[in-house]
């Protein structure tokens, strides 16, 4: 991912998930949705390939699964973070409330992180998410939010 911010990747374990989930929900709107879709009342719908990268940017021993989520009424692409395997499988979603309840994930693979193949378009939307959640996090640290 090219990061247009002048900060290293942070070391591992500096945050933690319950830190940087809202970070990122507050970053996500039409410019950082897929194809700049939004749906009112589901403000994760359309920002699970960015919140992916983002994601693996702060954890970057997850790797990122792309799948095929029957809803119900379609079969939807989507995108969350793994690491392991079998029963040892972790997973890291923060998009999964853009489904409706019932919606199961019928088949999925772990991309390659250096064959990605991002577009431009793509790559600045993974870019301006994470530029706002870093933004985020520092706004929580001011606030007090870090403890």
């Amino acid at each position: 991912m090219h990061i247009p911010v002048s900060v290293p990747p942070p070391p591992a374990g500096s945050i933690q998930i319950e830190r940087l989930a809202p970070a990122i929900e507050a970053s996500w709107d039409d410019r950082t949705a897929y194809q700049g879709v939004t749906k009112p009342g589901n403000p994760a719908f359309g920002q699970c390939y960015p919140t992916s990268r983002v994601v693996q940017w702060y954890f970057p021993e997850f790797e990122i699964a792309c799948g095929d989520v029957w809803t119900g009424l379609s079969l939807e692409c989507h995108f969350w973070n793994v690491r392991g395997s079998g029963e040892d499988l972790e997973k890291i979603d923060l998009t999964w409330s853009q489904f409706p309840s019932g919606s199961v994930v019928r088949r999925y693979e772990v991309l390659d992180r250096a064959k990605l193949g991002d577009s431009p378009a793509t790559v600045e939307r993974c870019a301006l998410l994470l530029e706002r959640v870093i933004l985020n996090l520092v706004a929580q640290n001011t606030r007090g939010g870090s403890r």
